[in-house]
């Protein structure tokens, strides 16, 4: 039997209901898959947009490593966060003169490390530096260190993160798309040993147009004006993703990826 290492990645954290609902349920997967890594994403986890400290700190005493995207430069205190706090990673592609970082080796309570690279696609998105070289650069210092390692692609076209998943197959462990909130069909272990999905979808309001307040959504697209977004907390959606990976050789065993619902369908 191959050592193996298993990773819980937690899909997108929208605002309180978000955080609600992933504490509410970890436990319950800690106790079911007993893994040696647990991430999220909580680029959204402050009222549907950015991070402060304090919820940073409220997500750490569930989740091990905190991933983010785009949305993570929407409040200014996040950039104090990500000056002190290696655990919280910002795209790898940015310039580098931002604070933060975009990788990060974690030490499981076995010894065992497991890297951890944070990408942003640039298709319908910022014209940043290009995740793909980008990816390269930063797996040449994680390889040297660890064969175990979990990328997130924070990107908004299919295509792309694809793309991504093909490119990176056989160098890393596990590649998991994220930003759209909605969870795909297309999980897969790839030929070269990577584990792929184009996205693992939200933690949030279910009755919501990607987590967001359904009436709020749509006035966006009616009015074209400028809208105020609050998140759902019309239902529940805990979308994750298990990953075995064996430890010696960084390639997948097994991917399981799960949506808990809860559709109580009400008003907000």
């Amino acid at each position: 039997m191959p050592d193996k290492v298993i990773i819980l990645f937690i899909g997108d954290v929208i605002g309180r209901p978000g955080r609600r609902a992933l504490k509410q349920h970890v436990s319950a997967l800690v106790r079911k898959y007993n893994p040696s890594l647990i991430i999220a994403n909580a680029e959204n986890a402050a009222g549907g947009i950015g991070l402060t400290e304090k919820i940073a700190q409220e997500l750490f005493e569930s989740v091990d490593v905190l991933t983010s995207g785009n949305h993570i430069w929407d409040k200014r205190e996040a950039l104090e966060v990500l000056e002190k706090e290696p655990r919280l990673l910002r795209p790898a592609n940015y310039p580098s003169q931002n604070p933060g970082n975009g990788a990060f080796v974690f030490t499981d309570d076995q010894g065992r490390k497991i890297g951890i690279l944070n990408l942003q696609g640039r298709v319908f998105m910022e014209p940043i530096d290009c995740p793909f070289q980008v990816a390269d650069r930063e797996l040449e210092t994680l390889r040297d260190i660890t064969p175990v390692i979990f990328v997130d692609f924070h990107a908004e076209a299919t295509s792309e993160k694809q793309a991504m998943g093909w490119y990176l197959d056989g160098k890393v462990s596990v590649v998991v798309g994220t930003h759209t909130h909605v969870p795909t069909a297309d999980e897969r272990i790839l030929p070269g040993g990577t584990a792929y999905i184009t996205d693992i979808g939200m933690v949030g309001g279910y009755n919501s147009v990607i987590g967001i307040k359904r009436d709020q959504a749509i006035l966006r697209f009616l009015s074209s004006r400028p809208q105020r977004f609050e998140p759902s907390k019309d239902g529940m959606i805990f979308s994750f993703l298990c990953v075995e990976i064996d430890a010696q050789t960084g390639k997948a065993l097994s991917l399981r990826r799960e949506s808990l619902i809860e559709n109580h369908e009400g008003t907000e």
